[in-house]
């Protein structure tokens, strides 16, 4: 099942705030993944990290042609925003 993405937003010390379609909103930590995958490291850099985009279609997000994450992984592994 997918819950596709809506919107994303780039938040401080990268963290994202992600808008599904079913109007859930979570939060996303994207540090443990610049710890464990070499891939995601570019991102630390600010400019990169800001530049993140809803994909065509919401099925996940992206910063470039090589580092994207899949709606179902944002989901999963994605925190309730406390309201």
């Amino acid at each position: 099942m997918f819950i596709k993405v809506k919107s994303v937003e780039p938040l401080h010390d990268l963290m994202l705030r992600i808008k599904f379609e079913n109007g859930i909103i979570k939060l996303y930590d994207v540090k443990p993944l610049i710890e464990r995958m070499e891939d995601f490291k570019p991102l630390e850099n600010d400019v990169l990290f800001n530049s993140v985009r809803t994909d065509l279609g919401g099925y996940g997000i992206s910063w470039n042609d090589f580092i994207d994450l899949e709606c179902t992984e944002l989901w999963d592994n994605g925190v309730a925003e406390a309201v």
